[in-house]
Parts: structure tokens; C-alpha cells; sequence
């Protein structure tokens, strides 16, 4: 684990990382955040003496100084820890903002007690004390005024690394995304395969995986084209999608034209009529010509049904709904199968 850092230690080294941060030119992103922790932390020899290095010759780092440092000292930090570190400064950022907002009021009422014992002094006629008291006054004028100021400063960071951690999560999750389809592709399908499996089944109920694959899709290719071959993909893709109204099932391209659904807390009854369900509406589904209109096919799906057994893990599962596709196919395709 490369982070090791208690909460409190990890906001400690974010606090003087943040100084690092304010003296240079880069942008306030996680690749930024990432290299002056580790340098903060004490944590990666190499990268603290490549930045004493790049100092030398330029006082202010900037982006491209930056990404070189990330790329060739740090990118080996998996995705969770740079999570963890851009979560905790942003929880360093808020206690800032709230101490800066807490600085300035006080400054402003300290403030006004004073402007109210020189106004108080100097109707006492009291020489000398009103023009120091001025001057004091003024001081915590300018207090409240930078305070204010550092408050906006820190919401505004806030907001810009909330935005960051934002596209982060859309960048994550556009990579678990079949680009063609648009259902969730095989890195997608592995990592949610587990997920499910580390997650015990309720009573009475089972964790469930559905094969599908396009019957004679080499066919489609050969006679239409792989354009009009990605449009039946995509079609049966949107028909798949449709088909599953539980919002914690999941759908994906598993390869070619083979997809599958993920079916936590099933039954083997429900799994087959869900499976049975998608085969009648892709075989409703017709291929038109987008300019006539005209139908120019339709297709079938084959399906394999399982659901979990004990000992199972991702393989032996996949393998078992594997099985039950291809005697499906063996069958005469268009049909459901399950084992």
C-alpha cells in the first residue's frame, strides 16, 4: 500500500502540500495534488530530488514540468489511492475555509468594538487615544479583509477540485463503457462479475448470469457490410438494455457479438424469463434502411442461463453459462438454455 498515512497525518502533509501548490504555476488537478504529497510526505526519493532539480532552472513549475514529474515518478499510484488523496485535500480545503470564514468574523467584530471605544474615548476627549485606536481599527479592517479574501480564495479551490473529482468519475466510468453500444464493456463486466460475488446472496434468493450471442452474425457481416454489422449490434444492445428494468442489473458487451447480464439476488426462474423475454424482442426487432425504411433484416439471439453454485467464482460460472449458450446453439439458436 503506497499510502500509509493515518487521516490525521495524510491532512497534515495535504496542509503543506497546499503551500507547495500556492507557489507554482500548475493547475490545481490531482496530478498536482498527487506529486507535491508524495514530495510533502517524504514518501518517493526519486520525486523530490527530480523537483529540487527542475527548481533550479525554473522557480514556478508549470503543467508540463508537472506531468513529466507525475509520468516518470509517480503514475504507478493505482486509482483508489489518488481517490484517498484528492478526497482528503478537499476535506483539508473545507476545514480551511470554514477557519478563514471563522478569522473574518471575528476580525469584523473586534472591529466594531473597537470603533465603538474610540468613538467613546473621544467623546471623553481623551488626546492621542483616538488616532492609535484608528490605526488599530484600520489593521482589523485589513485582517477581516484578507481573511475574507483567503475564505474566497479557498471556495473556490473547493469548487475547482470538485469539478476535477467530477470528470475523474466520468473519465472512470467511460472506460468501463463499449464505445459502439454503449452498454458496459469487458473490463466493466469483470470488475462487476466480482463485485456481485463478493456479495452474499439473500435468503431465497441467488445471483444469476445470462450469455447472449447473435445468431449467424458472421452472416450479417458477409452480406450487409460491418457498418450495417454495427448497427445490429448496436440495436440488440438497446433492446438488452430495455429488457432489464432492475437498476441492479447489468448489461455488457462481453465480446464481439456475445453480450451478457449480470442478475445479483435472482432466482433461476427469473434469470430464464428475463433471458427469454430479451430473445422474443430482438427477435420482434427489424433492421430498417434509414433512408427508405425499408426492413432489410432481422435477427435472432441464443442465451445460456446460470446461476451461482457452490465454490463458484467468475470463472467456473462463466464457463457453466458458456455451456449452456452453446447447447442452445447446438439446439437450432433462437432458443434459452440453462444449466
Amino acid at each position: 500500500m503506497r499510502y500509509t498515512q493515518s487521516k490525521e497525518q495524510s491532512a497534515e502533509v495535504l496542509r503543506a502540500a497546499l503551500g507547495h501548490l500556492g507557489q507554482h504555476d500548475a493547475a490545481l488537478n490531482p496530478w498536482s495534488f498527487t506529486v507535491w504529497y508524495e514530495h510533502a510526505a517524504g514518501i518517493n526519493a526519486r520525486l523530490s530530488r527530480a523537483i529540487e532539480e527542475c527548481l533550479r532552472t525554473e522557480p514556478r513549475l508549470g503543467d508540463a514540468t508537472i506531468a513529466r514529474l507525475y509520468r516518470d515518478h509517480v503514475s504507478e499510484v493505482d486509482e483508489a489511492a489518488m481517490q484517498r488523496v484528492s478526497g482528503e485535500f478537499q476535506r483539508v480545503m473545507s476545514g480551511m475555509a470554514e477557519s478563514a470564514a471563522r478569522t473574518g468574523d471575528t476580525a469584523g467584530s473586534f472591529g466594531q468594538q473597537l470603533d465603538g471605544l474610540t468613538q467613546a474615548l473621544r467623546a471623553e476627549q481623551s488626546p492621542g487615544l483616538g488616532p492609535l485606536l484608528g490605526r488599530v481599527i484600520s489593521q482589523a479592517t485589513e485582517m477581516k479583509d484578507s481573511a475574507d479574501a483567503l475564505q474566497q480564495q479557498v471556495l473556490a479551490s473547493r469548487q475547482e477540485i470538485e469539478r476535477l473529482r467530477q470528470d475523474l468519475s466520468r473519465a472512470r466510468d467511460d472506460a468501463l463503457i463499449d464505445p459502439l453500444t454503449r452498454v458496459v464493456n469487458r473490463k466493466g463486466f469483470d470488475q462487476k462479475l466480482q463485485a456481485m460475488l463478493d456479495q452474499a446472496p439473500e435468503a431465497g434468493r441467488t445471483h444469476g448470469l445470462v450469455m447472449l450471442d447473435i445468431d449467424r452474425f458472421k452472416s450479417v457481416n458477409d452480406t450487409y457490410g460491418h457498418v450495417m454489422g454495427d448497427r445490429v449490434l448496436q440495436a440488440v444492445a438497446e433492446v438488452l438494455r430495455a429488457a432489464v428494468s432492475d437498476p441492479t442489473h447489468t448489461v455488457a458487451r462481453y465480446g464481439g457479438e456475445e453480450f451478457a447480464m449480470l442478475l445479483p439476488q435472482c432466482t433461476l426462474d427469473s434469470a430464464t424469463a428475463l433471458a427469454l423475454t430479451a430473445r422474443d424482442r430482438v427477435k420482434a426487432m427489424a433492421v430498417r434502411d434509414r433512408r427508405t425504411q425499408r426492413v432489410m433484416l432481422s435477427v435472432t439471439i441464443s442465451a445460456g442461463v446460470t446461476t451461482l453454485h457452490a465454490g463458484d467464482g467468475p470463472s467456473s460460472l462463466i464457463v457453466r453459462a458458456d455451456s449452456a449458450l452453446y447447447a442452445a446453439k447446438q439446439a437450432g439458436r433462437d432458443r434459452v438454455h440453462n444449466a
